[in-house]
C-alpha cells in the first residue's frame, strides 16, 4: 500500500521539576540597586536523583560546603534520577529564568558549567541557548555530534569558552573535548583548552578549585 507523507505540527507543554541549591554571595541584599554574576553548575551522572546532599560531592557546590564563598550568585540543580541534563535543557532554561526574575541577577554575566554529564549538557545548553550567556567551561564532557555540525558550532563562535580534561580520561576520552575544540577553531571560535596530562575522569577538582577560574569568568561580559 502506498505511504503519504504527512506533518504534524503543534504546541507540546511539558511540566518540569528540578530541585536545586541556591547559594547568595556575601553582602548580597546590602545595596539594593547592586546586581550579581551567576554561575549554573551542572554536575554529573553519579548525582542525579532527589537528595541535594548528592550535589555537593564536587565543583562549587562542594567548595560551598566546606564553607568557601564565590562572588556569584551558584544555582545548581539536580537532574532527576531517570534523566540527562542534555534532556533537561529547556527546564534547565527556565529555571533560569525563574532565578533572573526573582534574584538581582546581572543578566550580562550569566556563566555555565558542568563535569561529565555536566560537560555535555553545557555544550548542549550553550548551542540551544547561544545568545544567553557570557562564557561557559565545559569539564571532562563532550558533545556528541556537534563537532559534526559546522552551523551548531558556529553559533558559539563568539562565546568565550574554557574547556578542561583529563589526558588519561577513560570514562570520556578526552578525544570528545578535542573535537570540539578543534570544530570552534574552524570556524573561529574564542576558545581555550587545558589537558591536564596525569588526570583521569576527575579533572573538575583541579578545575573548580583554581581561583584562575572564577577570575576569567569576570572578565567577560554577554556580548
Amino acid at each position: 500500500m502506498a505511504q503519504k507523507a504527512c506533518v504534524f505540527e503543534g504546541e507540546v507543554v511539558r511540566t518540569a521539576r528540578l530541585e536545586y541549591l541556591l547559594s547568595l554571595p556575601k553582602g548580597y541584599g546590602d545595596q539594593p540597586d547592586k546586581v550579581w554574576p551567576l554561575i549554573l553548575f551542572l554536575h554529573g551522572m553519579g548525582e542525579r536523583g532527589d537528595d541535594l546532599e548528592k550535589v555537593k560531592v564536587h565543583g562549587p557546590p562542594k567548595i560551598l560546603e566546606a564553607g568557601g564563598e564565590f562572588e556569584f550568585i551558584v544555582v545548581s540543580p539536580q537532574c532527576p534520577d531517570d534523566s540527562f541534563w542534555p534532556a533537561e535543557i529547556g527546564a534547565l532554561n527556565a529555571l533560569l529564568d525563574e532565578v533572573v526574575e526573582t534574584y538581582a541577577v546581572d543578566t550580562d554575566r550569566l556563566y555555565l558549567t558542568g563535569l561529565s554529564m555536566g560537560g555535555y549538557g553545557t555544550w548542549h545548553m550553550a548551542i540551544a541557548y547561544p545568545d544567553r550567556f557570557a562564557a561557559i567551561v565545559p569539564v571532562c564532557g563532550g558533545g556528541m555530534f556537534y563537532a559534526r555540525l559546522p552551523d551548531k558550532m558556529a553559533s558559539i563562535a563568539n562565546l568565550p569558552v574554557w574547556v578542561f580534561h583529563g589526558a588519561q580520561d577513560r570514562t570520556v576520552s578526552v578525544a570528545e573535548s578535542a573535537d570540539l575544540v578543534s570544530a570552534l577553531q574552524a570556524c573561529g571560535g574564542n576558545v581555550r583548552f587545558t589537558i591536564y596530562p596525569d588526570a583521569a575522569h576527575d579533572s573538575w577538582t583541579e578545575t573548580y578549585e583554581n581561583p584562575e577560574l572564577y577570575e576569567w569568568l569576570l572578565t567577560h561580559r554577554k556580548q
